[in-house]
């Protein structure tokens, strides 16, 4: 009797380890980071549901053109990825709350709370409402020398001392009244 609980312990454990397996590398398709190393040709393999447009596009201010690939367009999931002149990827950027997030957990709707505890310090931030609008200064934290970058975006109106091309001073009470939460993710490939 006791040998055939254990069998059945065993069977159970394992299927359920599987089930987690094929969960965490579905899950894990989604990592931005995942896909810095990619070409087009095997972001076509690895994406090959994703409906990708691909185009060009004027860049840094309409400085640079670039070769642009969109997976997933028009969907929560869609993301941009624009390639250097060696066709390898210059950045990756997504501002739906789809399925992508970085490896360190951040993505679209992240918290400015949730934000600070994966930093492990508090961000700075600069004001809205210009090119680099709500974008995320780490502090040295523990994001500080990763490829990441971060935009927030306020969920309630700041009041016009939160705007324009400054880091943000404000009390906890003037932040959490904002109710910030990430806008936008991008990672440039250093």
């Amino acid at each position: 009797m006791k040998k055939i609980f254990f069998v059945i312990a065993f069977i159970g454990l394992y299927s359920c380890n599987s089930t987690k397996q094929a969960t965490t590398a579905t899950s894990d398709k989604f990592v931005a980071e995942k896909l810095l190393d990619y070409d087009l040709k095997e972001v076509k393999e690895r994406f090959s549901d994703a409906n990708i447009e691909e185009g060009t596009n004027l860049y840094d201010e309409g400085t640079v053109e670039r070769s642009y690939a969109i997976l997933y367009p028009g969907t929560k999931d869609e993301m941009h990825i624009t390639w250097n002149a060696n066709n390898e990827i210059f950045d990756i950027r997504f501002a739906e709350e789809g399925k992508w997030r970085s490896a360190s957990g951040v993505k679209v709707g992240t918290t400015y709370k949730e934000l600070n505890g994966i930093n492990g310090i508090p961000v700075s931030f600069y004001g809205f409402g210009w090119d680099y609008s709500g974008a995320v200064v780490w502090n040295g934290g523990k994001l500080e020398d990763t490829d990441l970058r971060v935009f927030l975006g306020a969920e309630n109106e700041p009041s016009d001392k939160f705007y324009g091309d400054q880091v943000v001073k404000a009390s906890p009470q003037e932040i959490e009244n904002m109710n910030l939460k990430v806008q936008a993710v991008v990672l440039k490939k250093s």
